[in-house]
């Protein structure tokens, strides 16, 4: 019995996948090696591996993400984040617990524009953290509420995730756009209750409106308008998600350059496509990394031993939809969002088609559990670029980060019983 297992390729694609992960090794350079050392060894034909790594990133849904990617960077050095926050200060003024409710909301709206959490809180952060410390309110708990929040942003479309999860399962990623938004605002408002809780205990204010909320909403119009432009052009159906990103690339443009006049010199430009290339590297790294693991996972037929054995385990839908977001959640603690999608997918695609669930809810679920493993130690992306933009370290921040996770996650229970608040708006729409 024994003999077998090692003869068995399934069982070499997972050791020689987790093995070099207990060694820091890059998940992508896990994903590709073992996908490749198991598709040499078992003559699986070099020239398919070949192919497949090709077709993991030859993709039409796929070209959306250089573009929000780019469009996010181009809005950044507009000024258009910088605006809002004005925006939202003068708004809540110094009413306790105001900045903190509004850097949700402003992370909350800024994801409708990043598509990224890290990017949202590289954004946000260098404005939002200092401005809260400068109110009164404690550090770690400002770069705790931009960092969690930004989680925010691979939820609220236009997403990346959504992108990526709609090509794999094959699902309309407008529908998941149109999904995403109201539990998006859901999860968004049960963190609002958490930090205003937070900050009535602890007294934190604001300052005093310094101009009238009508002179900071004339300077921030522009940038208002940002997600009502994309989603409304999606939503209406003028244009596709990959169009909608180059719309919104040249809608940063035209604000940067003709109204905000931030974006005046060429190095500004340059800058900012070095640092979009090197982003949309990284991802689409992954992506072809983790698509060939994919594939040879199905071809050695791990997929759907996987997928037997989750179903083996219960035959009650609530149980093992209780056991799939545990997974998820550790997973997410793990892993980075893309990879968990093209590795834990396919074995989730048979049990989503056994019980009949909807694969748009299902994504939507899903990506809200990956965005709070994005905040979530040990691998808490959003976390370290917080604690480094604050200059703080992760024990410092992760305390205040506790009740902000307990709210989301209670936010997810309400979105996993009631589809109905996913799945509005699609219906709605005719999605």
């Amino acid at each position: 019995m024994d003999m077998e297992l090692f003869k068995d390729p399934a069982f070499w694609l997972l050791v020689t996948f987790i093995v070099p992960l207990m060694f820091r090794v890059p998940i992508a350079v896990s994903l590709g090696v073992s996908a490749l050392l198991v598709g040499w060894w078992w003559d699986m034909g070099v020239d398919m591996l070949s192919y497949n790594f090709f077709a993991g990133i030859a993709k039409v849904p796929l070209l959306a993400i250089p573009f929000f990617i780019l469009a996010g960077f181009i809005m950044e050095r507009a000024g258009i984040a910088s605006r809002i926050v004005t925006l939202v200060e003068t708004i809540v003024g110094n009413m306790t617990g105001g900045l903190a409710v509004a850097t949700v909301g402003v992370a909350t709206f800024w994801g409708a524009v990043s598509g990224s959490g890290p990017a949202t809180v590289a954004a946000l952060g260098l404005i939002l953290i200092p401005a809260m410390v400068k109110s009164g309110y404690d550090k770690p708990f400002a770069a705790a509420t931009v960092s969690v929040t930004s989680g925010l942003a691979i939820v609220i479309p236009p997403s990346i995730a959504f992108i990526v999860y709609g090509g794999i399962a094959d699902v309309s990623v407008p529908a998941l756009f149109a999904a995403g938004f109201i539990p998006g605002v859901v999860v968004a408002l049960f963190l609002m209750g958490s930090v205003l809780i937070t900050s009535h205990k602890k007294g934190y204010r604001g300052n005093p409106r310094t101009m009238p909320v009508s002179k900071a909403l004339r300077e921030a119009f522009w940038g208002v308008m940002t997600p009502v432009v994309i989603l409304g052009g999606i939503y209406g159906g003028v244009f596709t998600p990959t169009e909608a990103a180059a719309v919104a690339i040249f809608y940063g443009l035209f604000v940067g350059v003709f109204i905000y006049r931030t974006i005046d010199k060429l190095s500004i430009l340059v800058d900012v496509l070095v640092a979009s290339v090197k982003a949309t590297a990284v991802i689409m790294f992954v992506v072809t990394c983790a698509g060939l693991y994919a594939w040879v996972a199905s071809t050695v037929g791990l997929v759907e031993r996987g997928a037997a054995v989750l179903l083996s385990l219960s035959d009650n839908p609530l149980v093992l939809l209780l056991l799939i977001n545990v997974i998820l959640f550790i997973a997410g603690m793990l892993l980075d969002a893309i990879s968990i999608y093209y590795v834990l997918l396919p074995f989730l695609l048979p049990i989503m088609a056994h019980f009949g669930w909807d694969p748009v809810w299902f994504g939507v679920m899903m990506t809200i559990n990956l965005a709070l493993g994005q905040v979530t130690p040990p691998v808490a992306v959003n976390l370290y670029v917080g604690a480094k933009i604050s200059n703080l370290t992760i024990e410092q921040i992760t305390p205040p980060v506790l009740p902000m996770l307990g709210a989301a996650s209670l936010a997810l229970v309400v979105i996993v019983l009631f589809p109905d608040i996913t799945l509005f708006l699609p219906r709605l729409l005719g999605m």
